[in-house]
């Protein structure tokens, strides 16, 4: 036996959750994340045990620098917030606007992966590379699986900005835009914890 929802609470429900189908998609995507919090609790585990073995390598107070890393932390958290007003024209049925911050989103995100590439580069080239320590292998390999969750991130926005561009606000592409923010903010809040974690409490000790 079915319920259906009344016609009157449908027109108040978000697009992404009037159809059964889509709700479950959202519900894997869920589940979906939970996995990942596993996966980046594993290696934030990791790295605890192993920052402080840095052999003859360098310190995490020698290689990390706060400026360019709150630099990346305003872009990202800034865009955890223009994907919320995406979000908010969404539901609003206003595409241009919802594609406008969808873009901006992923311009910020590009920008901040270009910050991290750079960053990984200046330590590669100054300090060596993973193989120098257990510190350095757990580090790059913890912000590098952070950085590779943000660079398919902005792959997938583009995706979405093609879908919207061409089939405007449905209950399809109004789902893949919510899961979408779902994936973004979580990355985000990922990229909270790396930020006290590994950089400032290596800055700190």
């Amino acid at each position: 036996m079915t319920v259906q929802a009344h016609p009157a609470q449908q027109t108040q429900m978000p697009l992404e959750f009037r159809d059964s189908h889509e709700t479950l998609g959202i519900l894997g995507f869920w589940l979906f994340l939970a996995s990942d919090v596993v996966l980046f609790a594993c290696l934030f585990a990791v790295y605890a045990v192993f920052h402080g073995r840095v052999a003859a390598g360098p310190t995490p107070l020698q290689i990390f620098h706060l400026g360019p890393v709150l630099t990346e932390t305003v872009l990202l958290l800034t865009s955890s917030f223009t994907c919320g007003i995406g979000i908010f024209m969404m539901r609003r049925g206003r595409t241009k606007a919802l594609m406008a911050w969808l873009a901006l989103t992923m311009l910020l995100g590009l920008a901040f992966v270009g910050m991290e590439i750079t960053e990984f580069t200046t330590d590669v080239a100054t300090f060596g590379t993973w193989h120098q320590s257990a510190f350095l292998s757990s580090f790059f390999t913890l912000v590098g699986t952070h950085g590779g969750h943000v660079s398919f991130g902005i792959l997938w926005a583009a995706a979405l900005l093609v879908r919207l561009w061409r089939q405007g606000i449905t209950q399809a592409t109004a789902r893949r835009v919510y899961t979408f923010s779902l994936y973004w903010h979580f990355l985000d809040i990922i990229w909270i914890f790396l930020f006290t974690v590994v950089y400032l409490s290596g800055k700190i000790t």
